[in-house]
Formats: structure tokens, sequence, C-alpha cells
């Protein structure tokens, strides 16, 4: 049996962060900030500090259910090398590779207007980073 993931992300600023991944994955809150917040059990699970701000903390989730869950949490230090883990934001769709390109370029443009910015261009995908700096990659499958 396969075992279920949830994704954690930690930044300065978990709202601009998570407004950021709400539109790249087209989730939705899962637990509203106030209630994190104020839940001193949720805090200590993500060793927060207790008394914690309402931006301290985002959680999302798929809305059909089918994705991880993925946390956006506020830490004092900023991002200071590559990422250990990256997030692969894949478009849908069949066709021909200039198909699937045009895809992903338009996937990427979305991604620039909702605060990302393209790194580099790939032969098969566009490197991003979200409004802290976190990359990942926008690619097509079947690929």
């Amino acid at each position: 049996m396969a075992v279920a993931i949830d994704l954690t992300l930690y930044c300065e600023n978990a709202r601009l962060v998570a407004e950021f991944w709400k539109t790249a994955l087209g989730y939705v809150d899962d637990i509203p900030a106030t209630e994190h917040a104020a839940s001193e059990e949720s805090l200590a699970r993500f060793d927060l500090p207790a008394g914690g701000a309402e931006d301290d903390g985002v959680f999302l989730r798929d809305p059909e259910g089918n994705g991880p869950r993925f946390s956006v949490l506020r830490v004092p230090e900023r991002k200071t090398a590559q990422n250990r883990l990256h997030i692969d934001v894949r478009v849908p769709g069949d066709g021909t590779p200039a198909d699937r390109w045009e895809r992903i370029r338009t996937e990427a443009a979305r991604l620039v207007r909702a605060g990302g910015t393209i790194l580099e261009a790939f032969d098969d995908h566009i490197l991003m980073a979200d409004p802290e700096g976190n990359e990942f990659r926008v690619t097509a499958f079947p690929a």
C-alpha cells in the first residue's frame, strides 16, 4: 500500500507564498490561518513559537483530495541555497512536442502574472521561482 505525503515549504511571508502556490496548483485553504494561530497543538506540531500570528502558517489542500496537503510556514531565516526538493507543475494534454511547449509557455506566463519569476528555459521545461525564490519546474505530461 502506498503512503500519503504532505509537503511543507518554509518562507518569510507565508501568506504571500501560499497565495502564489494556491494559484499555481489550484489548491484551496485547508485550515484557516486564524484557526491555526489559535491552536497551540498545531503550533507545537510544526515547531512554531507559541502565540503565533495569523500569518505564521497557511495550510492548503487539493480540492478534489487527490494531491498532497501543502503547508506554508513562516521561519525567521532567509533561503540561502538551492532547494533540496523542488515541485514540478505539470500541464496536461496530448499533442506534438510543439503543442506541449506552447502549454508550458502559457502556464509559465500565468505564473509570472501570479508573482513567479522565470529563471531559465530548457528543451522540455521552464525553471521558475516563487515570490521568495523557491525553485520549481513547469513541464508537460506525458513527457
